[in-house]
C-alpha cells in the first residue's frame, strides 16, 4: 500500500482515498488499464477506507453526521444522494432524484432527517424510508439555512426576498425582504440565532429572528480593489462574535460582530469565488475565565485549492490542492480527516495529523501513515517503451508506423514493452552478454565498496607533519613485505637492504615522534603549529613543497587505500631525503 504525501510548512498532508486524476494518459491506454486492472500497480496498493465511495460522474455536496456515525453525500450522474456507514465502512444506500441538488441540510443528529434545495425550485423532504414530501418555492433558491427554535427552513435564491417554510405548520410564513438584488448565502449564528445573507450587492444583511427586522448591513471593501463582488460564502464562530465573509473576489475577511471593519483580511490569489469558509477550533483550554484560542484556524476554498491558516496572525498553516475542481468540502468534527467533493467519480479523502486525531472507525490511519507513505512512483507506461523514429529504423521497425502496434505521442511514438525487447535482442544479440558483463563489474564494485577500511584521525595541528610521519610508518611495512616476497640476486638484496635500513630508520623517528607523550603537544598546542608557507620552511625542506599542497587539505576520515597510493608516488623521495628529516624531527 502507498500514501501520497505532501508537505506544506512541515505539516504532512496524506492522500489516503481518491484516485490521481492529474495524470493525463491517452484513452486507449485507459482502456487496456481498465481490462488489466490486476496488473496496475496503483489499482492493486489503493486504499478504501470506505468501499464505493464516491458517485458515477461527479460529486456535488457533502456533510458529517453531528453523531459521527455517517457520512451524507450528493451527486450525479443520475442525481441521487448516498449514504455511508462508517461502522461498516461502507455506502448503506443510495437514493435517486428527478434534478441535481443544491444544497441540503440534516435536521437530526443521524441521517434519518436531511431537506434538499434542487435546482428545480423544489424543496424535498427525506426520511429514512423515502421522500416524505415535496414543496416548491417561488424563485430558484441557491443555500438554504435551518432554524430550529422556529422550525423555520430559510431559503435565498434569485430574489430579493428570503423564503419562510415552517415545517411544524406546514406552511410559507411571510417572507424577508432584503435590499439586494439576490441572496447568495443563508446562515445562521449557532449562539445566539441571528440570521446572515449575503447578497449579490456585495453586503451582508443581519436580521433578528425574533422581530423579523434587519438590524444592520455589513460591506466588506478590499484595498486597492476595483468593481463589484459577491458574498459567495458566510461561517459564523461558535463563541458568537466571529464571521468569516468569503468573495467573488477570491478575498476571505474575518470580522468581530461589534466592529464594520475587518481585523484580517486574506487572498486566495486565485482570484476564484470562494465556496467553503469554515472555523476551525482547537482543543477548548481555559485560561481562568477566557478561552485560549491559540491554534484556531480558518479554512478557506475556491474551485481550485484549500487553505488552512492562522486566525490572528493570518500566518499560512497548510494547503491542499485536489487533481479536481473542488465542489464543497467537509471536515469531521474533532478530527484530521478531510472529505472533498469535486468533479470526480472519486470522493477525495486527505488526513492530516497535525490538524487532529484519526476518526475512532479508522484509528488505525496514525499507525499506518508514516509505514505507508510514499517512497516511489510507478509510471503510468510501465508496459510501454516510448520511441522515437530514428531508434524503430535500428531496430527495423520502421515499416509498422501506421499500424495499430505503434501508438503515434507527441513526437515518437509507444511501442509495447515486450515488442521492443525482442526486436532490441534481434538487433543486437550481444546486448546480453554485454549486460551481463557490466552487472557483474557493476556486483565487484559494489563489493569493494563493502569492505571494512581502516580509517586514520589526524590531529587538527600539524596535519601535515602527521600525515608525512604515517606514511614513512606505512612505507617501512610495506618495504619488509616486499623484501620478503623478492627473490633475486646478492647484489640486489644488497641495494635493499640499504635502502631497507634507510627507511626503518626514519620509521623507528616518525615513531618516536607521534608516540612518544613528549611530543603530544606538537599535535595538540597551536603555538607549536608549523607554517610550512614562509620562505624559510620552503627553503630547508624543498623536497615536500609539492606534496604538502596535496597533503594539508586532506579528510580526517583518509583511508587506507588512499594512503597507499600517495605512498607509491612519494616512498622514492622519503627514501632519499630521509637524512635531512632526520636533521629536522631533531
Amino acid at each position: 500500500m502507498v500514501l501520497t504525501a505532501t508537505s506544506t510548512n512541515n505539516v504532512k498532508v496524506y492522500t489516503v482515498s481518491g484516485s490521481n486524476l492529474a495524470r493525463k494518459i491517452p484513452d486507449w491506454l485507459a482502456r487496456r488499464k481498465r481490462k488489466e486492472l490486476q496488473k496496475d500497480i496503483e489499482w492493486s496498493t489503493r486504499i478504501e477506507l470506505i468501499q464505493d465511495f464516491g458517485f458515477p460522474e461527479a460529486a456535488l455536496r457533502i456533510k458529517a453526521t453531528p453523531d459521527g456515525t455517517h457520512l451524507m453525500a450528493t451527486g450525479l450522474y443520475k442525481p441521487q444522494i448516498r449514504v455511508f456507514d462508517f461502522a461498516n465502512s461502507s455506502m448503506k444506500f443510495d437514493r435517486h432524484t428527478d434534478t441535481e441538488n443544491v444544497n441540503f441540510l440534516l435536521m437530526s443528529d443521524d441521517w434519518t432527517k436531511s431537506v434538499h434545495l434542487q435546482n428545480d425550485r423544489t424543496l424535498e423532504f427525506h426520511n429514512e424510508g423515502q421522500m416524505h414530501y415535496r414543496a416548491r418555492i417561488p424563485r430558484f433558491g441557491r443555500d438554504l439555512a435551518y432554524h430550529s427554535p422556529s422550525c423555520d427552513v430559510l431559503v435565498g435564491g434569485a430574489s430579493s426576498e428570503v423564503f419562510r417554510l415552517n415545517i411544524d405548520q406546514g406552511r410559507f410564513m411571510t417572507p424577508m425582504a432584503t435590499t439586494a438584488g439576490g441572496v447568495n448565502v443563508v446562515e445562521v449564528n449557532p449562539a445566539h440565532q441571528l440570521f446572515g445573507f449575503g447578497t449579490e450587492d456585495g453586503t451582508v444583511e443581519f436580521w433578528d429572528p425574533r422581530a423579523r427586522n434587519r438590524i444592520g448591513v455589513l460591506e466588506p471593501t478590499i484595498p486597492n480593489m476595483q468593481g463589484g463582488m459577491e458574498i459567495t460564502a458566510l461561517s459564523f464562530r461558535d463563541d458568537g462574535l466571529g464571521a468569516a465573509v468569503g468573495t467573488s473576489s477570491g478575498h476571505v475577511l474575518l470580522y468581530d460582530l461589534r466592529q464594520a471593519r475587518p481585523w484580517q483580511i486574506k487572498d486566495q490569489q486565485y482570484g476564484l469565488p470562494i465556496k467553503v469558509v469554515k472555523w476551525l477550533e482547537p482543543t477548548r483550554s481555559y485560561s481562568g475565565d477566557a478561552l485560549d484560542m491559540e491554534g484556531a484556524k480558518i479554512m478557506s476554498a475556491d474551485s481550485r485549492i484549500i487553505k488552512l491558516w492562522a486566525v490572528e496572525s493570518g500566518k499560512p498553516y497548510t494547503s491542499i490542492e485536489p487533481p479536481c475542481d473542488i465542489n464543497d468540502v467537509c471536515v469531521s468534527p474533532g478530527t484530521g480527516l478531510v472529505y472533498v467533493a469535486g468533479e470526480s467519480s472519486d470522493i477525495q479523502t486527505y488526513f492530516v495529523p497535525q490538524l487532529g486525531p484519526a476518526p475512532q472507525w479508522c484509528h488505525f490511519l496514525e499507525n499506518l501513515t508514516e509505514e505507508m507513505e510514499e517512497n516511489q512512483k510507478h509510471s503510468i507506461y510501465d508496459d510501454y517503451k516510448f520511441v522515437v523514429r530514428r531508434e524503430l529504423e535500428s531496430l527495423g521497425l520502421a515499416h509498422l508506423v501506421g499500424t495499430p502496434v505503434l501508438k503515434p505521442y507527441m513526437h515518437g511514438f509507444f511501442v509495447d514493452l515486450r515488442l521492443y525487447e525482442r526486436a532490441k535482442a534481434i538487433a543486437n544479440p550481444f546486448a546480453y552478454e554485454e549486460y551481463r558483463i557490466r552487472r557483474v563489474q557493476e556486483k565487484l564494485a559494489e563489493a569493494r565498496e563493502s569492505r571494512i577500511r581502516a580509517t586514520t584521525k589526524l590531529p587538527k595541528v600539524n596535519r601535515a607533519l602527521a600525515q608525512r610521519l604515517l606514511q614513512m610508518q606505512k612505507a617501512e611495512t610495506t618495504k619488509r613485505k616486499a623484501d620478503d616476497e623478492e627473490d633475486e640476486e646478492e647484489e640486489v638484496k644488497r641495494i635493499g637492504g640499504r635502502q631497507r635500513k634507510k627507511v626503518q630508520a626514519a620509521a623507528v623517528t616518525a615513531s618516536a615522534v607521534l608516540e612518544d607523550n613528549r611530543f603530544k603537544d606538537i599535535f595538540a598546542d597551536p603555538e607549536f603549529e608549523v607554517d610550512e608557507n614562509v620562505d624559510e620552511y620552503k627553503q630547508l625542506h624543498n623536497t615536500y613543497a609539492k606534496r604538502v599542497q596535496k597533503t594539508v587539505d586532506r579528510d580526517d576520515s583518509s583511508d587506507e587505500e588512499d594512503l597507499d597510493i600517495r605512498h607509491e608516488k612519494i616512498s622514492q623521495s622519503d627514501a632519499e631525503s630521509v637524512d635531512s628529516d632526520d636533521e629536522f624531527y631533531q
